[in-house]
């Protein structure tokens, strides 16, 4: 393995343990969203909660952020 290759896999690799946070916050930000849903159906509301639209806009923003951090070889981006 060349040097370059080594050093690229060492730079990625230091951004592991940000993207695993940033994943586990998504599926937190996913839970609180469907949460939302679910209450707001049972006090039968007809519209969507503004506030499960927000927690989905954010959940997708983290989301974005996660696979930036990715390694560009394994990424399917």
């Amino acid at each position: 393995m060349s040097q370059a290759r080594t050093i690229h896999r060492e730079v990625s690799g230091e951004f592991d343990d940000i993207r695993e946070r940033l994943e586990a916050i998504a599926e937190e930000l996913a839970d609180r969203a469907i949460d939302v849903l679910r209450t707001s159906l049972e006090e039968g509301a007809s519209e969507m909660p503004v506030d499960e639209k927000r927690l989905t806009r954010a959940r997708r923003a983290v989301e974005k952020a996660a696979h930036l951090l990715a390694d560009p070889q394994t990424s399917d981006w």
